[in-house]
């Protein structure tokens, strides 16, 4: 394969480590209603669409109110962490980030609502950098549908078979495979993708720091 043209990055758990500030979210609510917070929720949610997770919330965990409730509530708890410093940024993120947009186009292609890719992008000090924002609400599916990676391409004006996907979930993984991109997995703890789909990337680096010029050419030619 030739060298990928393009570099689309996931955010959650990808670029800054929010899974576990969804899941204090989310399980703060739940508890705070009177319901428990099983285990699999947190993996189950992984990828999906604001309103597919609100109507998860709803259906499953017990939350009151109307899924556009449910989503405002969770959205403004995972907005305070970030506006309050308490959102990790992952090692070796933003750096990354420099160095694609330094190489080619990029992108993000994220589950989060706008306003939270905003605030990552923004927390990590790339915002500049990154023009090309693709939030799942936008399209209408969630990951592991492939439509969120599908319009980033879209939007980059490259085909997907000439762009690579930066992710560390199993939902996000199966979204850019089934889009037609390289893969490259960051496997993050304790959420690791599940082995059968892990061993699909066309790559696994143990941080962001391998991702360089040099790597995107070496990935092009296996």
């Amino acid at each position: 394969m030739p060298t990928p043209i393009a570099v689309v990055f996931d955010l959650d758990g990808t670029l800054t480590d929010t899974e576990v500030t969804w899941e204090e979210v989310r399980r703060g609510i739940a508890v705070s209603e009177g319901h428990e917070y099983p285990a699999r929720a947190t993996t189950d949610m992984m990828g999906m669409s604001t309103p597919e997770w609100a109507r998860y919330c709803r259906e499953s965990l017990g939350y009151p109110g109307t899924d556009a409730e449910i989503a405002r509530r969770v959205i403004a708890g995972v907005a305070d962490a970030y506006h309050a410093g308490r959102v990790r940024l992952l090692p070796g993120a933003a750096d990354a980030v420099r160095r694609m947009a330094a190489r080619g186009p990029i992108a993000v292609a994220s589950s989060s609502p706008p306003e939270l890719i905003d605030a990552g992008l923004d927390a990590l000090g790339v915002g500049d950098l990154v023009t090309v924002r693709v939030s799942s609400e936008s399209v209408g599916a969630g990951k592991p549908s492939p439509e969120v990676y599908l319009e980033a391409c879209r939007r980059l004006g490259v085909r997907p078979q000439d762009a690579v996907a930066i992710e560390d979930s199993t939902n996000g993984l199966l979204s850019a495979l089934a889009a037609g991109m390289l893969t490259v997995a960051v496997p993050l703890e304790p959420h690791v993708p599940r082995p059968e789909v892990l061993v699909r990337a066309d790559a696994v680096v143990a941080s962001l720091d391998e991702l360089t010029a040099e790597f995107l050419i070496a990935l092009g030619a296996r």
